[in-house]
Order: C-alpha cells, then sequence, then structure tokens
C-alpha cells in the first residue's frame, strides 16, 4: 500500500503544478498586459478559470495531508525549517483566492476593485515563486537541522540563489502554461495572437531563468546535471520535454489549437520528472550529506494501509464528478 500512498502524493504535486499553475500563471498573465487589454484579458480568464479554480487547490490539500499522516518526519522537517516561505505562499493562495472572489462576484463596483485586481495579480506572482522556492529548498542540500542560530536554521535553508533561481523558473512556467491555456478560450484573433505572444515571451524567460537554476546549482555543488543528463530517465524526459516544445510551436504556427494544452502539460511534466527521478525517493537533502527517504520516513504499516485505501475509495467517488465538472464548465456554449 505504500507504494499506492507514494503515487498519490507525486501526482497531487504534479497535478497541482499543472492546474493550479495555469491558475497562477493566468494572474501572472495579467500581470504583465497592458492596461488598455487587461479586460479582455480578466474576461478570458474569468470564463477559462472562474468556475472551477477553486477545485484545484484540492491537489494540495492531498498532498498535505498525505505527508502530516504518512510521512510526518519530512512534514515536520518541511514545516520547520521551510516555516517562512511556507506561510507566504499560504498568505499568498489566500490572499489571491479573496481578491478573486471580491472583484469578480462583487455587487458594488467601487474604487476598491482597483486594490483588489494588485492584490490577485501581485499575489499570483508571490505565491508561484516561493512555492519554487520551497521546491527548490527541498533538493538543494541547505537545510541544516544541526543549525545553532536562527539565521542558519529558518533563513538560509531557502534564500539562496539556487531556490531563488528555481522559484523565478516556476512563476515562468505557470505564465506558459496560463498563455497556452488561455489561447483556446479564445476566438478572437487578436486576442489569440496576444496570448501566442505570451506564451513567447514566457517560454523565453523559462529558458532564461532554467539556465539560472543550472548556473546555480554548479555554484552550491547540486548535482543537478548528473541528475538530468547522465541519467538515461532525465535525458529522456529531457529530450521529450524539447520535441513537445518544437511540436507545439509548429502548431501554433499552423494554427492547429487543440492539442496545445496537452502537449504543454506533457512538457512541463517531463522537465519535473527529468529533475526529481535520479534522487527518487529521496524528498529532502540536508546540509550534512544525508537525505530523508520516502520509504524511511514511511508512518506505521496499518497508518499507510488506512491512508491508501482512503485516497483509492476517494478517487473512485471523487474524481469522475470532478471530471464532468471540468468537462461541464470547459464546455463551449453551442
Amino acid at each position: 500500500m505504500e507504494y499506492v500512498v507514494i503515487t498519490f502524493l507525486c501526482l497531487g504535486i504534479l497535478l497541482y503544478f499543472l492546474l493550479g499553475g495555469a491558475d497562477f500563471g493566468a494572474g501572472i498573465i495579467e500581470l504583465f498586459t497592458s492596461a488598455n487589454n487587461r479586460s479582455k484579458t480578466r474576461k478570458t480568464m474569468y470564463q477559462a478559470i472562474g468556475p472551477v479554480w477553486e477545485a484545484n487547490h484540492m491537489w494540495l490539500i492531498i498532498a498535505i495531508v498525505i505527508l502530516f499522516v504518512g510521512f510526518p518526519r519530512i512534514y515536520t522537517t518541511m514545516s520547520v525549517y521551510l516555516h517562512i516561505p511556507l506561510l507566504i505562499m499560504l498568505i499568498g493562495i489566500i490572499a489571491r483566492g479573496t481578491a478573486f472572489v471580491f472583484r469578480h462576484y462583487d455587487a458594488i463596483k467601487d474604487d476598491m476593485h482597483w486594490l483588489y485586481n494588485r492584490i490577485f495579480r501581485y499575489s499570483s506572482f508571490i505565491t508561484p515563486l516561493f512555492l519554487g522556492i520551497i521546491a527548490g529548498s527541498l533538493i538543494s542540500g541547505h537545510i541544516d537541522t544541526n543549525a545553532k542560530d536562527f539565521s542558519s536554521a529558518y533563513i538560509y535553508s531557502w534564500l539562496n540563489w539556487f531556490s531563488v533561481s528555481v522559484g523565478l523558473f516556476t512563476v515562468a512556467l505557470c505564465g506558459f502554461l496560463a498563455a497556452i491555456y488561455l489561447i483556446g478560450e479564445t476566438t478572437e484573433a487578436y486576442d489569440k495572437r496576444r496570448f501566442i505572444k505570451k506564451a513567447e515571451y514566457m517560454n523565453i524567460a523559462a529558458v532564461v531563468f532554467g539556465a539560472m537554476v543550472f548556473i546555480a546549482a554548479q555554484l552550491d555543488n547540486i548535482p543537478l546535471t548528473d541528475w538530468v543528463f547522465k541519467n538515461p530517465v532525465g535525458l529522456s524526459a529531457i529530450v521529450l520535454a524539447s520535441l513537445s516544445l518544437i511540436l507545439l510551436w509548429y502548431l501554433l504556427i499552423k494554427g492547429k489549437t487543440q492539442v496545445l494544452r496537452i502537449l504543454a502539460g506533457f512538457q512541463v511534466t517531463m522537465i519535473l520528472l527529468a529533475i526529481s527521478y535520479a534522487h527518487f525517493p529521496n524528498f529532502i537533502r540536508l546540509k550534512n550529506g544525508n537525505a530523508i527517504s520516502l520509504f524511511e520516513a514511511i508512518g506505521p504499516e496499518k497508518t499507510i494501509y488506512s491512508l491508501g485505501l482512503a485516497l483509492l475509495l476517494g478517487s473512485v467517488l471523487i474524481l469522475p464528478f470532478l471530471g464532468y465538472l471540468f468537462y461541464k464548465f470547459q464546455k463551449k456554449e453551442e
């Protein structure tokens, strides 16, 4: 049953990045849109994520619950040594959701919408930034469980060039996903061109920040290059990600947008696979050279059995209806 639990954990993280990341990316796209076009971008975004935006946080909740119940040592280490970026990320999620609701459903259109719009846009940037910083910190080897002072324990564990580079790379990927997703949500040629241009910019940003990640890893003695290029699975994943990106842009040039979302999601999945496969099942790399493995930090057998059973039953009961929810609200009106 431990493999069932670990599979659900990995799927929860992946789906939150693909679906929740695209939601955050919509706010990032709005942030980097001119004032003249923001209202049109906002309208398209409401159509795309408005009905289902809250459902995407389900994947984050599932991942947190699995860590809390099934891997208490990992959950404790993250909560203690990364509590600052975790708190900022959670504040960003709350602020973004609150601003989204008030600016979209508020019955009174007053000057407060100026504030709601800015909170939504900036929190859409800050949240994936710190999500990426947390992810980078887990594999950076900067978490020092033997630290004797506050800065070493709770600041430098995440405030370093590698983690920040991963955060910026995450922001660019979220913006890229959102731009690709939004292309299929509009029928106007002008809007399609705008979102294609945004996708190009975010693609360029992802390449630049991705290069920063590798440079920071080299300077920090993090074996990222070995994980990606000296591992057959990692290398294959990078090749597939590159080929899917080439195919994606080819289809965009040809004006075929039907499978763009699948290709974008596949590309991001391959990138995550390339980075994570080589050091799996290690979930956290520590400064002392040790690592916390999923299999070593797993909870008692009875707990894992109950958790796995609950996840299996829950997926049977919930996933079909969640799929129908997405289908119903994403279906274009005749």
